[in-house]
């Protein structure tokens, strides 16, 4: 049993930084005790936001402070790696900012540091904690929707630009964790075009295929170059459809009871009437807690019991292998690249303290 609040460290108070600060301060069982920034002057916002925490522009702070037990990773994708290797080493349980790391190689070493020390590493893949996504999950697996047949996703905005990753790996990297997570089957090959509009810079708009064993495909449109923020998804069953808005403010699901219904065999094809059906629509209700602070409270529990996280580091390997294609076949103008094996981790709780009760095991598919 897990004794006391478990003490976090932030390193990195940017653009994502202060929303990890303020959910790990309102979470119960955690306490914030240090933040850590290259920028004096977001150190001082953060000292006047929360008086009672550490402010440091060294990292090693963090690591040697024997009241920090986790610390959250919210810096540029290419210190991913280097700093969470550094806080896992150090005896630190480990959340990191999406994406876990810039290689497989990076993220596999990783997985194994954690795993030799009995260590959380999680990634933090925001939207599968989001109630909207939670519901999807729900009906797939429930079989509302019968067999999936397409997820189509668009994200799309006016910047941010990126300096160190490309579109994909900023915007592309949150429909892939949560194709990951709501569909019980993993791409087998991957298609991927793109293109930059600045000079020198990743490119800013690509268009992604995924392919599956079944007959489910996944296209996925993101782009930096948008007139206005769009964030709508489209996934097709064989009994119902969703659409996904997370753009809308209350209704961000609905249901709708529509597809088509054929007569005939495959045998005679030709000779096939394809109808329409055209039932209701359904707005599930939402609960409207924010998903960063639902991820905090996952992260905490992980630690108290030892569970194994659900966006934990084998997730976050088998979405870098996908994001790892799709580059490559971006260089390759659009050639498909074959997946790896799809990676099934074990279940595995960590032999520090007991479940307290308050974590769920949710192993990822």
């Amino acid at each position: 049993m897990w004794n006391g609040l478990v003490g976090i460290g932030v390193v990195g108070y940017g653009y994502w930084g202060p929303n990890l600060v303020r959910n790990f301060a309102n979470t119960d069982g955690s306490q914030v005790i240090a933040i850590c920034d290259n920028d004096a002057a977001k150190l001082a916002v953060s000292k006047r936001l929360y008086p009672g925490v550490v402010i440091t522009k060294e990292f090693t702070d963090l690591l040697k402070d024997s009241r920090i037990d986790a610390i959250a990773i919210a810096t540029p994708v290419s210190t991913h790696y280097e700093l969470a290797l550094a806080a896992l080493k150090a005896g630190k349980h480990v959340l990191v900012e999406k994406p876990l790391a810039q290689t497989s190689e990076q993220v596999r070493r990783l997985v194994g540091e954690a795993e030799r020390r009995n260590l959380i590493l999680m990634v933090d893949h925001t939207f599968i904690f989001t109630p909207a996504v939670q519901k999807i999950r729900e009906l797939i697996t429930d079989g509302a929707l019968g067999e999936i047949y397409y997820y189509n996703g668009i994200r799309a905005s006016l910047g941010l630009f990126q300096r160190d990753v490309n579109v994909i790996w900023d915007l592309a990297v949150h429909d892939i964790s949560i194709i990951q997570h709501i569909l019980d089957d993993a791409p087998v090959a991957v298609s991927a075009t793109g293109a930059s509009h600045v000079a020198g810079a990743p490119e800013n708009m690509a268009h992604l295929a995924l392919f599956f064993p079944s007959s489910c495909i996944a296209h996925v449109s993101v782009n930096w170059l948008s007139p206005v923020k769009v964030r709508q998804t489209f996934i097709g069953g064989s009994r119902k459809m969703i659409v996904y808005d997370d753009v809308e403010a209350t209704e961000k699901i609905k249901v709708y009871d529509k597809g088509v219904t054929i007569n005939g065999t495959a045998e005679s094809a030709h000779q096939a009437r394809i109808g329409y059906r055209a039932g209701d629509m359904w707005a599930p209700h939402l609960p409207a807690k924010e998903a960063l602070q639902t991820e905090a409270e996952h992260f905490i529990a992980c630690v108290r019991s030892g569970a194994l996280p659900i966006s934990g580091g084998m997730a976050g390997l088998q979405v870098v292998q996908i994001l790892e294609a799709a580059s490559q076949s971006i260089a390759e103008q659009g050639n498909p690249v074959r997946l790896r094996k799809k990676l099934r981790p074990a279940v595995r709780v960590l032999s520090t303290p007991e479940a307290d009760g308050r974590a769920t095991l949710d192993v990822c598919n």
